[in-house]
């Protein structure tokens, strides 16, 4: 199986039509159809089901064009990282929403300073999604929020910690408080993150799921904040994340206090390119002398 091919194949799936995605590659009709109809033959399965103006995805043609994203994303890093001269390269870093990416913003700054060709790729995603992409290669970091298990990374502490709180509408009553309790959460519709699932949530504050009235889920405060707009309920999260001012949204800090910190996590035994190495070194010299590399 070749890069090219799986490049065919994934203009294909972008274009959703065989002929559009030739003229986009700039071969032939006939070249692109011949190279899916031997990919699907030696992977012994339909990729696609031809419509008459459209192409639709088969599920395993789902499942192998999510691999062949990954596969794609790690060939391409892979080799801008080996035939970079010293100023060139990528790092990606997948991260939670956390005011402890400062650091690693700091980071990055000082970097692009001392290497302007160096490119730093930020996706923000979830802590399930960042193990998926280290564990895969395709991640060079993640930062991820207290607290998870770090068995299998070494890690660096960031510094600053958020405080949980409810995302509310600013005329609902709760907005009038300056702040909110357990039992308030508990009484309340609510929308959650899906980091850590209902053990995280436990373990923070003490409650089961059949305690809670859930109305939805997020991985991405921003998306959550517009459910509390539309009115589907009240959002736990993390403060500093969402600006509020000129919104009609007021964040509510929880009493008792519940803080959560972050860390910069990486694979263990992991041969980090030249470019990650010099992110990471920028890192260990903002949280230089208090930390140390674990």
């Amino acid at each position: 199986m070749e890069l090219r091919v799986l490049r065919y194949f994934m203009m294909i799936v972008q274009e959703k039509n065989i002929s559009k995605a030739a003229d986009r590659l700039h071969v032939s009709q006939p070249t692109v159809s011949r190279q899916l109809k031997d990919l699907e033959a030696e992977l012994g399965t339909t990729l696609l089901d031809r419509g008459n103006r459209t192409i639709r995805l088969t599920a395993d043609g789902e499942y192998f064009a999510n691999q062949a994203k990954q596969i794609l994303s790690l060939a391409d890093k892979t080799l801008t990282n080996i035939h970079q001269d010293q100023d060139i390269g990528s790092v990606f870093v997948g991260s939670a929403e956390a005011r402890s990416m400062l650091t690693v913003a700091q980071a990055i700054g000082h970097l692009n300073h001392q290497h302007p060709r160096v490119q730093v790729n930020l996706v923000s995603t979830d802590a399930a999604e960042i193990h998926q992409q280290l564990s895969s290669g395709v991640f060079d970091f993640g930062v991820v929020m207290e607290p998870v298990d770090k068995t299998d990374y070494d890690f660096l502490r960031l510094p600053g910690e958020s405080r949980w709180g409810l995302l509310v509408q600013s005329r609902s009553a709760l907005a009038q408080q300056a702040t909110v309790s357990l039992d308030d959460v508990a009484h309340t519709k609510l929308i959650l993150p899906q980091q850590g699932g209902s053990q995280r949530i436990h373990d923070l504050f003490g409650f089961t799921q059949a305690d809670l009235d859930v109305a939805a889920t997020y991985n991405l405060l921003y998306n959550a904040s517009l459910l509390v707009t539309a009115g589907v309920g009240n959002a736990l999260g993390l403060d500093g994340i969402i600006n509020t001012n000129q919104t009609d949204l007021t964040f509510i800090p929880l009493k008792p206090r519940i803080s959560s910190g972050a860390s910069l996590v990486w694979l263990k035994g992991q041969h980090l390119s030249t470019a990650a190495q010099a992110l990471l070194a920028e890192i260990q010299a903002i949280l230089a002398p208090t930390q140390t590399h674990r």
